[in-house]
């Protein structure tokens, strides 16, 4: 088997691609959709797909925005995962226009490597990764139970063939307390506000003491109606992070407390909620990570293993608990620049995100040829896992 021609071959596709994926992408940023929303966005995506000779289902999972394209029958089973939320307010800030055409990109490339050494690659649409964790309801509903491999690229700030990500659920809280006039009878009054603002110092101070990749941050949602009014109500939405799952629920404990002394002290009433979904901590492959990073550095991108990137929280994690996965990085923007603002929104529209995002699409190509045309290769990815789980 000629692994390197392979190569060259599922290279020269995304370069025969290169327009199509650029206006793909530039359509899906241009017409920005929020989580489970993305109904153009998949439209395009599955379109793509489908005439590019690929097998379509749309809607699984219970979910219209959710689709799984396929091409070949065979074992391995390599899914690439594609992202296509935008954020409200600043459309794709998060840079997923260019996760979907890398995802894609990827994915047609690769059938010459399928065609030539049998087993299947497959795009997965994951929907609404900002905020409702698209891919944690689709594990819950078995779309990766059949999988051998799984992965997906995000721009950044900074290239790396691994990721860090935390443990990460989202906690709504609500103080009741009881109105009354602010001047003439605030004595009759039960200031929820306030609760709430001792609340978030009493997270302030907590912060002194976690350990150090943990995070707890928070807004206020409720602070009352009118300024002359003792508020009834005051409600706060909040995020705790932590590099494993059993410290996130030591600070748990800890972030609850805040709000109980809180209603202690002040006489509201608390009620709170944890949020339904859980985001794993990223567990990443690091045969796989190996293999995507020497694809990068062959196509003249090169790229570290592990890079120096901050740390956040995506349910690709709750993937890679479950199949081995790689979920790295290319840089599209100076370091600075960070995810989530206006600068990188424009940044996922600029020749340097488009270039990111063809580098994506071939090293992960390339990726599929190692894993396809090498079962040794594919055994290692899959006994390190195995390993690590045990």
């Amino acid at each position: 088997m000629d692994i390197k021609a392979l190569k060259s071959a599922v290279i020269g596709e995304v370069e025969a691609h290169r327009r199509q994926l650029g206006e793909l992408t530039l359509a899906i940023h241009d017409n920005p959709e929020l989580g489970f929303e993305e109904v153009k966005a998949a439209a395009r995506l599955t379109k793509y797909l489908e005439e590019n000779g690929f097998s379509l289902e749309r809607g699984i999972c219970k979910l219209p925005t959710a689709f799984r394209g396929s091409y070949g029958k065979n074992k391995p089973a390599i899914a690439i995962l594609a992202e296509y939320d935008a954020l409200p307010h600043l459309g794709h800030a998060c840079g997923h226009n260019l996760i979907a055409g890398a995802a894609v990109g990827a994915a047609v490339a690769a059938k010459a490597a399928i065609d030539k050494c049998g087993g299947t690659v497959m795009v997965i649409g994951t929907p609404a990764e900002e905020f409702h964790g698209g891919k944690i309801i689709m594990a819950g509903r078995g779309a990766f139970a059949n999988l051998d491999m799984a992965m997906m690229v995000h721009p950044g700030a900074h290239d790396s063939a691994t990721t860090q990500a935390l443990a990460c659920i989202g906690l709504d809280v609500e103080f009741f307390g009881k109105a009354a006039h602010a001047a003439t009878r605030p004595e009759a009054g039960i200031n929820a506000l306030e609760a709430m603002l001792l609340s978030f110092a009493a997270i302030n101070a907590l912060r002194q003491h976690i350990l150090d990749k943990a995070r707890i941050h928070g807004i206020i949602t409720d602070g009352g109606e009118a300024v002359n009014v003792v508020p009834a109500h005051s409600a706060a939405s909040f995020l705790v992070r932590a590099e494993d799952n059993a410290y996130l629920e030591v600070l748990k404990e800890k972030v609850l407390d805040c709000f109980v002394g809180a209603a202690t002290a002040t006489g509201a009433r608390l009620e709170y909620r944890w949020g339904d979904v859980l985001y794993e901590p990223l567990h990443n492959n690091t045969a796989l990570a190996r293999l995507f990073k020497q694809n990068m550095d062959a196509i003249g991108h090169p790229m570290p293993l592990a890079g120096a990137g901050r740390v956040g929280s995506t349910d690709m994690g709750n993937v890679s608990q479950l199949v081995p996965a790689i979920h790295p990085t290319v840089g599209i923007v100076p370091e600075g620049v960070t995810l989530h603002s206006p600068d990188f929104a424009l940044a996922a529209a600029s020749e340097a995100g488009i270039k990111g995002m063809l580098d994506a699409a071939k090293a992960m190509a390339m990726t599929v040829v190692d894993l396809v045309a090498s079962p040794e290769t594919a055994d290692q990815v899959k006994k390190e896992f195995r390993r690590v789980r045990d």
